[in-house]
C-alpha cells in the first residue's frame, strides 16, 4: 500500500456540494473516517449546508445509498464510508469486490464522482491504523472528492466554453 499521495491543485471548493454515505457496522471506525472527511471538507471551504451525510446499516448498502445521491443531481461528488474486517468466512471480500464494482457502476452511469470509502481489512488492528491510526484513509477519501468535483466541473465548464 502506497501513501504517497502526490501533489494536490489549489481550488476554491465552497461551491461544491457532497453526498457522504456512512455505514453503522465497525461503528467506531467508521465515524473517524466520517469526522475526518467532514474536516477535510469544512477545512476545504465548503459550508456545512452543502453537505448531507446519510447513514446506512452496513457497507453492502453503500451503492444503493450512493446512488440515490448521485441521482438525485444534489451532489458534486459522493463518498462512501465504512470498515469491513475480515472473520472466519470470505464475506469481507465478496462485500469488498461487490461495493467496489458497483460504487464505480454507480460513478459512471450518474456521471458522477463516487469515492470508495470502504477499508477493507484482515484485522481489526490493520482497520484501526487506517481509520484512528496514523494512516487517516478519511482525509484521502475526502480529497479526493474535493479533487474529482473540481476536475468534472472544470471539464463541464470547458465543456461549456466550446459549445460543444
Amino acid at each position: 500500500m502506497s501513501l504517497d499521495r502526490g501533489s494536490k491543485p489549489k481550488f476554491d471548493a465552497s461551491c461544491y456540494r457532497f453526498g457522504i454515505a456512512a455505514a453503522r457496522f465497525n461503528e467506531e471506525l467508521t465515524n473517524a473516517l466520517l469526522n475526518d472527511a467532514l474536516a477535510t471538507i469544512f477545512c476545504a471551504g465548503v459550508p456545512a449546508e452543502n453537505v448531507r451525510v446519510m447513514r446506512v446499516p452496513g457497507s453492502g448498502e453503500l451503492p444503493h445509498t450512493c446512488n440515490i445521491m448521485a441521482s438525485s443531481g444534489d451532489f458534486d461528488a459522493v463518498i462512501a464510508l465504512g470498515v469491513v474486517i475480515a472473520g472466519e468466512t470470505p464475506h469481507h471480500m465478496i462485500i469488498g469486490n461487490s461495493t467496489a464494482f458497483a460504487l464505480q457502476e454507480v460513478a459512471l452511469d450518474c456521471q458522477v464522482p463516487v469515492i470508495n470509502g470502504i477499508v477493507v481489512a484482515e484485522t481489526r488492528k490493520q482497520a484501526e491504523e487506517r481509520t484512528i491510526g496514523s494512516i487517516k484513509r478519511g482525509v484521502e477519501f475526502a480529497e479526493a472528492a474535493l479533487e474529482m468535483a473540481w476536475l468534472t466541473d472544470s471539464f463541464l465548464a470547458e465543456y461549456d466554453e466550446d459549445g460543444e
